[in-house]
């Protein structure tokens, strides 16, 4: 379900891709059957275009990537999280507007 520019993050991945990552990256926690989750899915493409070259954004499917879902505490999805340098920089949860998670990878990005 992810649009171009949107990684696909597994269990398998997630280190490399996130954790080890140069770059901020915004993550997604979604299922295929959660509604809000894919009312989300737009503003999340959008902001791969957006910030393209400057943040990485991708998806973990909670469905079928459990260990990295529990290990971050997610309890309601859509949980999008920030990480910058491996950290956690801050967490929405819920369906936010796209205005939101620019400013936040405005501030990252910049600072």
């Amino acid at each position: 379900m992810a649009g171009p520019g949107v990684l696909e993050l597994t269990d398998d991945n997630f280190d490399t891709e996130v954790i080890k990552s140069d770059k901020p990256v915004l993550v997604d926690f979604w299922a295929e059957w959660c509604m809000p989750c894919r009312m989300l899915a737009p503003t999340i493409d959008e902001l791969a275009k957006d910030f393209a070259g400057k943040v990485k954004i991708g998806k973990v499917d909670t469905d079928s990537n459990r260990e990295t879902a529990v290990k971050f505490g997610i309890s309601a999805i859509p949980t999008v999280i920030l990480f910058k340098n491996g950290q956690v920089v801050h967490k929405f949860v819920g369906v936010s507007p796209k205005k939101d998670f620019a400013a936040k990878l405005d501030q990252v990005v910049a600072g």
